[in-house]
């Protein structure tokens, strides 16, 4: 088992996870990432799941995460995935000794144009 990476391998990632939870343990929950691929990193990724299908919940989190971590808006990056039907913010900074990655998806608006959101 030469080169496999322990629990222990993960301690700064996991280090940086309870100060978040300690520290802004009043914002919205996110899923949360931790891998032995990258051990000092953790991926908070917030998605839009409400049963009216609100779209804006997944970056109404982010925001509140982002400025809690002090990421400058200008740091936030967007884009669109899924042939157009998913919208994506992400930004990062080091919190704790650990690399946080914050991530949000948002489904787009649909149109009447084409179910992507774009004119045809």
């Amino acid at each position: 088992m030469s080169g496999t990476l322990t629990l222990g391998g993960l301690a700064v990632a996991l280090r940086a996870l309870r100060m978040l939870a300690l520290d802004f343990g009043h914002l919205p929950a996110a899923d949360v990432r931790l891998s032995p691929i990258d051990p000092g990193q953790v991926e908070l990724l917030l998605y839009s799941v409400t049963p009216d299908g609100d779209s804006g919940v997944s970056f109404a989190a982010f925001e509140a995460w982002r400025a809690a971590l002090g990421i400058a808006p200008d740091a936030v990056t967007f884009r669109v995935q899924g042939g157009g039907r998913t919208r994506v913010l992400h930004a990062g900074c080091a919190f704790g000794g650990a690399r946080v990655d914050l991530i949000a998806f948002a489904d787009a608006p649909q149109t009447a144009d084409t179910p992507a959101g774009g004119a045809a």
